[in-house]
């Protein structure tokens, strides 16, 4: 399998043998997946032979080895590929592409319309959020954990390690614990610079910038900014805009392997600290007392060290 960059994405390639009609002899081509299509090229002369609407793609024998695709339910072209990274991108995208299609019933005037716009190109713009999205939505908590701790990792290049001072950053755990309860509380760590507003990164961190600890004289604006941040998990997903910046190749692997290469967030940390969350209400009633009078002096000396 070989990468080709295209402008605005890198695609996939492959060998594949083509079945131009029932009554043509199997030919060797090469398929790459490009921004809508599917491209099956002459490899002797890289001649386009075909382009197979994505939205349209069908894969005829499920389960089965060599994977056979048509263009359309009702074509007569046939391709058969055995490359296993092809048809797993293919699987994928024929995945994202039906999760996002409405369900039958009364709405199926707006599935031929969808689909059209698709076909008529919309699906460039549609085709990298949908995969966002989707693998977003079936990341485990272990790899957002693993995902949260290296955009950190980037952050802190710019902002320097966070205030760790032992007795404050106990009174931290303490008020996260108020706040969320014991089972799972958010981990809550203070940037010394850089950060101007809380925020928070995938597996339950959230950052908030010194200013709201020495600059006050409560508990009051931390415990807000805390309770805000941890409670916006329907306010969107920290990990969206992390694999934004990683960019599709990258977002694909993920989906495929678990895993998020290192080097995709790269410069991720700028991004991230010019980033702003959207505005939230606070959620609930704040306990009372937020924290003791010990634990708020000792968090007023968190980054003295």
């Amino acid at each position: 399998m070989t990468l080709t960059a295209l402008k605005q994405y890198q695609r996939l390639e492959c060998p594949g043998l083509w079945l131009e009609s029932p009554e043509a002899q199997r030919r060797d081509i090469v398929v790459s997946i490009g921004e809508t299509s599917l491209v099956l090229r002459d490899p002797r002369n890289e001649q386009v032979l075909a382009h197979w609407s994505l939205p349209a793609v069908v894969r005829s024998n499920p389960g089965q080895m060599p994977a056979l695709y048509t263009p359309g339910p009702d074509a007569t072209e046939a391709l058969e590929l055995s490359d296993p990274t092809m048809i797993a991108a293919l699987d994928t995208v024929a995945r994202a592409i039906a999760a996002a299609r409405p369900q039958p019933g009364r709405l199926r005037g707006a599935i031929y319309v969808f689909i059209g716009i698709l076909v008529g190109g919309t699906i460039v713009n549609w085709l990298p959020g949908a995969l966002r999205g989707h693998t977003a939505s079936v990341a485990p908590a272990s790899v957002r954990a693993e995902i949260g701790q290296m955009a950190f990792d980037d952050i802190t290049r710019l902002t320097g390690a966070p205030c760790t001072e032992p007795q404050a950053q106990a009174a931290l755990a303490g008020l996260s614990q108020r706040l969320f309860g014991e089972a799972a509380p958010p981990i809550v760590l203070v940037l010394r610079d850089g950060l101007i507003i809380p925020n928070r990164l995938p597996g339950d961190i959230v950052l908030v910038p010194r200013a709201l600890i020495e600059g006050e004289d409560g508990p009051l604006a931390l415990a807000e900014a805390v309770a805000t941040q941890g409670a916006r998990a329907n306010q969107g997903d920290p990990l969206m805009p992390i694999l934004a910046h990683a960019g599709l190749r990258d977002t694909f692997t993920l989906l495929t392997t678990g895993d998020l290469p290192r080097d995709s967030l790269s410069g991720y940390g700028e991004v991230f600290l010019r980033s702003m969350p959207p505005a939230t209400a606070v959620p609930g009633v704040l306990p009372d007392p937020l924290m003791p009078d010990a634990d708020w002096v000792a968090l007023q000396a968190i980054c003295d060290l």
